[in-house]
């Protein structure tokens, strides 16, 4: 379980300070998979940077399973799987190499590397383990880094816009992928700005606009709260970006 209480980040510019995030809380629960969503430069990746210990926050907590993020980082470290916005695979390396690479940072066993590498190839429907990543496409990439992000099991799972530019096919085992994760009892946070994957997957959604938090609740619960059916059209409200539009 993944606690977030207030968190502020700001950053310096010549026209002075940026406040990318202001005062963002919710949790994200075991067994949910928890959905970020809001526009582009809404602080949804700073927000998933600070969780997964990149950047420092300068105002709040976070806790991952009891443990904060601050006192306990390597602990910390070690209860996330997490797909950045960045997807860079080691060109040199075959996909296999990449993800045992990572185990072997947190410290696992060669078998259980091997072991691990051989499950979720099966469930990502990985064919190309063997073969070098410098070629590889979209879908390729995303899938190893994956692979290389869950290659210790962790408990807990943020993943930052993972169906951004994957194919129909690769997209639809995607989230089946993230369904088996949700039913194992994991925690998982899901951030897109796509309505469709938002639809299909998010157990709860937290709405973020100009790095505040809009609203939060199940998809039912969003659509009774803007009297609007389409979710695309419960974002919008929710976001006020209905409100730019008629300005």
């Amino acid at each position: 379980m993944i606690l977030v209480d207030n968190l502020h980040k700001s950053f310096k510019a010549k026209s002075g300070p940026v406040h990318a995030v202001r005062g963002v809380s919710f949790d994200a629960r075991d067994g949910e998979i928890t959905g970020l969503l809001g526009p582009n430069g809404a602080g949804k990746t700073t927000t998933l940077r600070m969780l997964y210990t990149l950047m420092a926050p300068d105002q709040g907590h976070v806790q991952v399973d009891g443990l904060d993020i601050q006192r306990d980082a390597t602990a910390v470290r070690q209860r996330l799987g997490v797909l950045p916005d960045a997807r860079g695979v080691y060109k040199r390396l075959t996909a296999r190499e990449n993800i045992a690479y990572f185990g072997r940072l947190h410290g696992l066993d060669e078998a259980t590397i091997a072991c691990r590498i051989d499950a979720m190839a099966g469930t990502l429907g990985m064919d190309f383990l063997d073969r070098r990543t410098e070629g590889f496409s979209q879908g390729q990439r995303t899938k190893t880094a994956i692979a290389r992000a869950l290659v210790h099991d962790p408990k807990n799972v943020i993943l930052d816009e993972p169906t951004n530019g994957l194919d129909v096919m690769t997209t639809r085992g995607l989230r089946g992928f993230l369904k088996q994760l949700r039913d194992e009892g994991r925690c998982v946070i899901f951030s897109s700005h796509i309505m469709q994957e938002v639809a299909a997957l998010c157990d709860r959604i937290v709405v973020i606009a100009h790095g505040e938090v809009k609203a939060i609740g199940t998809p039912d619960e969003l659509r009774a709260l803007t009297g609007e059916d389409d979710l695309e059209n419960v974002f919008v409200r929710l976001a006020g970006l209905d409100m730019e539009d008629a300005a």
